[in-house]
């Protein structure tokens, strides 16, 4: 059975394991236990593309064991100790690498790679006994929208193989601009995702995906689009299927509007 894809809003650094961070996180959290209940079967592995790691060619994953890659600072010492234990999955490695190169795409395995927060924040709430197997897939440098919808086109057979394909990102990254000051420039950036994502037809879906520089606030949203082009990933693995909104909130960080997105049916 087909399984759906996601781009997801995967929140600030560790907060899952952080007390006072994760209640102001509820909302985000609920959203991430509910993935799991959304899915027409459990995965057999869950394919990652974090926004926080980049690469000159799409990097694979490799380790059976993946290590931790505490990749945020200014946290309590305690989150530079926790670990997300989940295996890897050589096998589903290999098998990425292949359709990636069938596809053109130039890639190569990374045995040393671990987990970033973009996948064992969000993980952690999702699938917290870590039971699952993860690999992790790279972006590429220059973050070219058309190269990351081609990548999600290439990994789509892998959601009929029981792999769950998830895009972490941001809807909304701007360190600079937090707070009330991000309220309007997130809500109209917001806004054109609602509209593109869920409203458009896969053509103009396809589009205005390669052309998001153009929409509202774009710049303001994402200074560099790192935390977008998760998206991309997850769109184009999904390509010609309905959006889904299935997180949003309007005073994230006390003033961003975000929001995360499911592509193709959960029957």
């Amino acid at each position: 059975m087909r399984l759906p894809t996601y781009f997801i809003s995967h929140g600030g650094g560790p907060w899952p394991y952080m007390d006072d961070l994760r209640a102001r996180m509820h909302i985000l959290e609920a959203s991430l236990v509910d993935i799991p209940r959304q899915l027409p079967q459990e995965p057999k592995a869950l394919l990652m593309i974090s926004a926080h790691w980049e690469e000159t060619d799409f990097r694979v994953m490799s380790n059976p064991q993946p290590p931790m890659v505490y990749d945020y600072g200014g946290f309590p010492a305690h989150t530079y100790k926790v670990s997300y234990p989940a295996p890897g999955s050589p096998v589903l490695a290999e098998r990425v690498m292949a359709l990636l190169t069938a596809a053109g795409l130039p890639t190569q395995a990374d045995a040393n790679r671990g987990f970033d927060h973009g996948t064992f924040a969000p993980l952690a709430v999702m699938y917290p006994e870590a039971q699952m197997p993860v690999v992790q897939v790279s972006l590429k440098t220059g973050l070219d929208p058309e190269q990351h919808l081609a990548l999600g086109r290439a990994l789509a057979p892998l959601r009929d193989e029981g792999v769950l394909i998830i895009g972490s990102g941001l809807s909304y990254h701007n360190l600079r601009y937090f707070g009330p000051q991000a309220k309007e420039p997130s809500s109209q950036f917001d806004h054109w995702l609602q509209q593109t994502l869920l409203e458009s037809t896969p053509e103009d879906r396809v589009e205005h995906l390669i052309n998001w520089a153009k929409a509202p606030a774009a710049r303001i949203a994402h200074p560099r689009e790192d935390h977008l082009l998760p998206l991309m990933v997850a769109v184009g693995a999904a390509q010609n299927e309905a959006g889904a909104c299935v997180y949003h909130e309007e005073n994230m960080f006390g003033g961003v509007v975000a929001s995360s997105f499911r592509f193709g049916a959960i029957k």
